[in-house]
């Protein structure tokens, strides 16, 4: 209902949600601080050990960094606990639903606030395609094993490369001594819209992650990992790594140290999901202590396992034949275990390499929960944009039988399942980290903005080094962004101008939709007072409430 008094005053594209006003959205879901140091670590492992390890890997090494993308997996991590930091902050202050884009509503203004969820749709909804792309290269290294793939899926050559039909994308990105390219391959990666879709049927329906399930995940995951490391160990070639930082190409970020530092802003992807971990800061039995262990711990666990898992790859296959969107399934059939070779009739030559099988299945399963999970992210992020008047109703529109966004889920669903299906990895990884590191940026000025006019507002948690970690925060993730959107130009400018006009046209839509719709229907500028109504009691738990926890 519109109350004149509730009408903000003000320019209009900068209007604020009150601090008040989003504690206030919180206050309705009562969540209980159950959550230890060691239960937000395991949340931040289990949703950052993903695609960055499992499928950019080694992109990134085969095309800019070689071996030394442990250095890269490095300067990434930095930028992300100076970010995760603040998100922690942020999180403990207001325990609201919507995130990042909650924050920058609270703390800038309503235009910053679209941008951030307009940013939010390419940390979420395009990781998500990334993720089904490799998790499809993955599905079809699987099915090569039991000699389906032939049929099914044939091998056709497109220019500078071949891939399975139905499992390669429309566009597919080609690079070489003469430099990249973008070759059309007539066919569309249909696998990676079928994960993409089962997922997205998933969350219509109402799944409810535990704790349990999460922790289990958790275990595959770092044992599918751990595994790779162990065996691998034993079959790396040394000559793999001569040189570990191999010399200059033709470009400034193809190897060398400008290769290093390309790579850092491309897996800068790989840590997205640390945010789970600020975004359960008000579950925490102690925010003070136990974010920041669980966001650094996270942080810390997961790029050691990344520079081994790294160190293995980088020595078992030569880094320039590392350009695949399952690497981990590249180095594993190199390694040929004969001994771990069991008998199957349907097998290529008769036998099973077990290892090889569990840690792809592995893979498979943690890429399925990470695309859950990176689905729900964007349907819930979308839904509170929605209630908020920015977005059309629809996303916001809950099934009355399973008590979930469906109709935005559908809508989006299909979105990144045409996304999946016809860009390459190497142009979506790209678009995901450029988002994530300009919304983090804007996540830490947030801090700033929010310390300059709040001083005296309570901060469970408090970022050490108050706003000078902040604007270390800006410019790691600003310096990285900025690594991710000049290869863009630079395409544009000598050899094709695909991403910079994919990003561009984005951003136009983005203005638009805006601009038709969302300055028009703000509840904000009406005036209206919004409560946030939803039952979800944590963020594991917060894919939908199925069947059986309906509202009578």
């Amino acid at each position: 209902m519109s109350a004149d008094g509730l009408r903000p005053k003000g320019n209009r594209f900068f209007l604020k949600k009150s601090i008040a006003q989003i504690q206030k959205e919180a206050a309705k879901s009562e969540l209980k601080r159950t959550l230890g140091p060691l239960n937000l670590m395991s949340l931040g492992i289990g949703a950052i050990i993903g695609a960055g390890i499992f499928v950019l890997t080694g992109q990134v090494a085969s095309a800019h960094a070689g071996p030394a993308i442990m250095f890269s997996f490095v300067l990434a991590g930095i930028a992300c606990g100076l970010a995760g930091l603040c998100y922690a902050e942020l999180a403990s202050t207001m325990p609201v639903s919507g995130s990042a884009y909650t924050y920058a509503y609270g703390t800038m203004g309503e235009v910053f606030a679209w941008i951030m969820g307009w940013l939010l749709v390419l940390e979420y909804g395009v990781a998500a395609s990334t993720v089904a792309v490799g998790w499809s290269g993955y599905v079809i290294s699987i099915l090569s094993d039991f000699g389906v793939t032939e049929n099914l899926f044939p091998t056709i050559q497109y220019a500078g490369g071949e891939g399975p039909q139905w499992a390669t994308p429309l566009v597919q990105y080609v690079q070489s001594e003469a430099g990249s390219s973008f070759p059309l391959t007539g066919t569309f990666n249909l696998v990676a819209a079928i994960g993409i879709a089962a997922v997205c049927s998933l969350l219509v329906l109402g799944v409810s992650e535990s704790a349990n399930i999460n922790n289990a995940i958790v275990v595959i995951k770092i044992i599918v990992l751990l595994t790779f490391i162990l065996v691998g160990v034993q079959y790396i070639n040394p000559a793999n790594w001569d040189p570990f930082i191999p010399a200059q190409g033709a470009t400034w970020d193809q190897f060398g140290v400008g290769g290093i530092f390309r790579g850092a802003s491309i897996i800068f992807f790989a840590y997205v999901g640390f945010e789970a971990v600020s975004t359960a800061a008000a579950e925490a039995k102690n925010p003070s202590k136990d974010v920041p262990v669980g966001i650094l711990g996270a942080l810390v666990v997961c790029t050691l396992i990344y520079m081994a898992v790294a160190a293995v790859m980088t020595g078992v296959v030569p880094y320039l034949e590392l350009a695949s969107p399952a690497p981990i399934a590249v180095a594993i059939d190199r390694m040929a275990l004969t001994w771990a070779n069991i008998p199957l009739a349907v097998a290529p030559g008769g036998q099973l390499n077990l290892i090889s099988f569990l840690i792809k299945i592995g893979a498979i399963t943690g890429l399925s929960s990470v695309m859950l999970v990176l689905c729900y992210g964007q349907t819930r992020v979308f839904y509170t944009m929605a209630r908020d008047g920015l977005l059309p109703k629809a996303f916001a529109i809950i099934h009355p039988k399973f008590r979930t966004p469906w109709i935005g889920t559908i809508l989006l669903g299909i979105v990144i399942a045409v996304a999946a299906s016809f860009l390459p990895i190497s142009i979506l990884g790209d678009l995901v980290s450029l988002g994530t590191a300009s919304a983090f940026a804007i996540v830490c000025l947030s801090v700033i903005m929010l310390r300059l006019k709040h001083p005296e507002m309570e901060r469970p948690f408090k970022v050490p080094g108050g706003i000078f970690t902040a604007v270390l925060g800006i410019l790691a993730c600003a310096a990285l962004a900025g690594l991710n959107f000049i290869p863009m130009v630079q395409h544009a400018l000598n050899d094709n101008p695909l991403p910079l006009t994919i990003l561009g046209i984005y951003a136009i839509v983005g203005a638009v939709v805006y601009i038709a719709y969302g300055y028009w229907n703000s509840k904000l500028a009406k005036g209206i007072d919004i409560t946030e109504e939803t039952t979800i009691t944590s963020p594991a738990a917060a894919f939908g409430e199925g069947v059986d926890n309906q509202k009578d």
